[in-house]
């Protein structure tokens, strides 16, 4: 049952958290990928924790890994089951310091999102969740409360954009939507914004990763939300490249 890797993929994406705010407390050397995006030691030293303790809860576990990825390291995911990792989701709001970033674990079976943890080192907050077992989120302290989607309100639409990523299209697509309210945040975080109830519609119009997507699809999923692609299809991964199109991302 992917539930039994619940408590322990949030244990691990936290001491993941630890290790990241140790380079986040000194001097952040970047480095640029072969696609252009940056890359620091945060997200290397993180991603070599992740992968040596979800070895050590599930060695029959294949995990594709962004940084492995990058490097040519790609796993036989052809069974269906698999995590999908980002050490650290938001690179540029780690450079920027602005606390938007994350650590992200998706646990994939079939080749769909079923459990996810969203960790943000900074304030110490988790989210997790199971596909039919319901999503949560996690303070500092262990303490934890349930989240589900909220029904949009008859009054209009609170959308949750990127902070980093907005384009022509996405500004287009939000202005034929009945919008009361706008938030810009980073990372994955978006999608805790709509699964805990504080934002209705994430539409992403660009391209992202299945590791930038599964842990919080998989929350989503769980608080009882929908994700899809923009002409209302479901969306799959398993992709060419792990390369996401775009998406819309609903609450109730």
């Amino acid at each position: 049952m992917p539930s039994q890797y619940l408590d322990p993929a949030i244990a691990i994406a936290r001491r993941a958290g630890e290790l990241i705010l140790r380079y986040y407390a000194d001097e952040i050397a970047v480095d640029e990928k072969t696609d252009g995006s940056p890359v620091t030691a945060a997200d290397r030293a993180a991603e070599v924790l992740i992968e040596a303790a979800l070895l050590e809860i599930a060695p029959e576990i294949p995990i594709v890994a962004e940084e492995a990825v990058s490097a040519g390291r790609i796993p036989d995911t052809s069974g269906g089951t698999y995590w999908l990792v980002d050490p650290l989701d938001g690179t540029k709001e780690f450079i920027n310091r602005n606390g938007d970033f994350t650590v992200n674990l998706g646990l994939m079976v079939d080749h769909e999102p079923v459990l996810g943890v969203m960790h943000t080192p900074v304030d110490g907050m988790a989210w997790a969740g199971v596909v039919g077992h319901g999503a949560f989120e996690e303070d500092g302290d262990g303490d934890r409360r349930m989240i589900q989607v909220r029904e949009p309100s008859e009054d209009g639409l609170v959308v949750v954009a990127s902070r980093s990523h907005r384009s022509p299209e996405l500004e287009a697509y939000i202005a034929d939507l009945d919008v009361t309210d706008s938030i810009s945040r980073g990372s994955a975080l978006k999608f805790c914004l709509v699964a805990r109830g504080e934002a209705d519609i994430y539409p992403r119009l660009g391209p992202t990763m299945e590791w930038d997507t599964a842990a919080g699809h998989a929350i989503l999923l769980a608080a009882g939300g929908s994700m899809t692609n923009p002409d209302g299809s479901p969306f799959r991964y398993n992709k060419p490249k792990f390369l996401n199109g775009h998406f819309i991302v609903k609450g109730g």
